[in-house]
This record gives structure tokens, sequence and C-alpha cells, in this order.
């Protein structure tokens, strides 16, 4: 399930969640969490089991090649891509950004 997380959507924003529906598809487990921290940066969190006992660099790669359809730019607005296991939520102190996330001042 793709969630855009914030009122304030946008074309680049709902670009980015276009994007992973694909992964979504084929991850029906995921959880997908999306949303514009300041008007220069997306985040995007993914919740998916498939995830376990996948290295870090190796679940970049994968999700990576869905976003990598988008124009440069659009691409550049992700500064944050945090893909997790279940089982990591609790240990990851990145996942605090989603679930308590802090206002921009920009």
């Amino acid at each position: 399930m793709i969630t855009i997380r914030d009122t304030r959507t946008d074309d680049r924003l709902r670009a980015v969640a276009e994007a992973l529906r694909e992964y979504e598809q084929q991850h029906p487990e995921a959880k997908i969490d999306v949303y514009r921290q300041n008007p220069v940066s997306i985040r995007v969190r993914i919740i998916d089991p498939d995830f376990a006992g996948v290295s870090k660099a190796d679940r970049h790669d994968t999700v990576w090649s869905f976003v990598q359809a988008l124009p440069e730019d659009q691409q550049a607005d992700i500064s944050m891509l945090l893909l997790l296991a279940p089982d990591e939520l609790k240990t990851s102190f990145a996942n605090a950004a989603f679930d308590q996330p802090t206002p921009s001042r920009l």
C-alpha cells in the first residue's frame, strides 16, 4: 500500500509515488510511505518483509531500479530512501523521521 503522508501533494510527490506503484505490485506485503519534507526534499520509506536478510545496498539497487524511470530532477528531490524489514523498525533511528516528522525550516 502506498500512502502519501502529506496534504500538500504536488506533481513531483505524486510522480515518485507512481514510480513505486510497480514495486508495490511486485511486493504486495510492502508498505510504502512518501512525503515532502520541504520544497526540495521528498522522503520515501518502504517496509517490506522481502528485505529480511537482504543487504542495504541490494535493497537500494532494487528500489532505485523503479525510481530511475523518473526524470533526473525528480529523482534529485528524493533526499531519503529508507528501506526496512518489519523487524528493523524499532532499531532504525531514521524511522523516527516518518513516525515523528519534524517540520522543515525551509
